[in-house]
């Protein structure tokens, strides 16, 4: 397993060069996120609500929407999977289907999935300056293995992910998990779990966190999709929003979800900005 001593790094000090690469003291940008944009590479690692449609009209993840926001300095490279937890996805086929005596899914062996190797990879994977959006928490609360990840481990991980984009020069920009669309009475409600294990691998990695359920809920909320009757596949707002579930969006869905991002990105005033249209 890669590992921030052996790549020579320590945790504190990658996060002290990337903060410093991003903001000054006072938060404003500094003169060398005011240069020049360099091409970028953003990398994208999340489930089926970010991932590219594998075919038809559903579902369709907002990261497939996401490269259409930037200028043509920004690679978009999705490397969601739908279906996965933060654990199946960083160690594809390696998770069994047992629960170890801390609740914990046993690893059958730590090597990475091919998806994380790639990314890892010193030649052609992340770089300095690149992005790493990591988005999960939707199939981790999945209570048997191999999908289930309890609130400390999945804390754990992501903090290891954010950790390794540190490490190469990179960029983490954490994501709590976007939410489905719920109601009470009139008012969408959230309903994902891991807010709080992802605000703290931010604070942890002094990573910066981008609130998507909090953000979905209050879209979902403007576009008045509460009260309804369920029908999730119809020709109305919802059913042009979502696919025939409460949970995965259609194009122009994962359009507006994606723009949840964008925006966030833009008003937390990261170096990312500088590049969308």
């Amino acid at each position: 397993m890669i590992t921030l001593s052996s790549l020579g790094v320590s945790a504190a000090s990658a996060a002290d060069r990337v903060a410093t690469n991003c903001t000054s003291a006072s938060g404003t940008q500094t003169s060398a996120t005011r240069a020049v944009a360099a091409p970028v590479t953003v990398w994208l690692a999340g489930d089926s609500t970010m991932a590219n449609p594998s075919s038809g009209r559903c579902p369709v993840g907002w990261g497939s929407q996401f490269d259409a926001l930037f200028n043509s300095d920004v690679t978009v490279k999705n490397q969601a999977v739908g279906g996965r937890s933060i654990q199946t996805w960083l160690y594809e086929g390696n998770v069994s289907s047992t629960k170890g005596s801390d609740g914990e899914c046993r690893l059958t062996s730590n090597t990475y999935s091919s998806r994380w190797q790639a990314m890892l990879n010193s030649t052609t994977g992340m770089k300095a300056g690149d992005y790493l959006f990591i988005q999960f928490g939707i199939n981790d609360s999945s209570s048997t293995c191999p999908r289930h990840v309890g609130p400390a481990r999945y804390q754990q991980l992501m903090t290891q992910m954010a950790q390794a984009a540190l490490a190469r020069g990179a960029h983490p920009v954490l994501l709590t998990p976007v939410a489905a669309i719920t109601c009470s009475g009139g008012t969408a409600t959230k309903n994902r779990g891991f807010v709080t294990q992802t605000l703290a691998a931010g604070s942890a990695t002094r990573a910066p966190v981008i609130d998507l359920q909090t953000l979905s809920v209050s879209l979902y909320n403007s576009l008045h999709f509460c009260p309804n009757n369920g029908d999730y596949g119809g020709s109305g707002p919802l059913g042009t929003f979502f696919c025939n579930d409460h949970t995965h969006f259609d194009t122009y869905g994962a359009q507006r979800v994606a723009g949840l991002v964008a925006g966030d990105v833009r008003r937390q005033n990261l170096p990312l900005a500088a590049y969308l249209t």
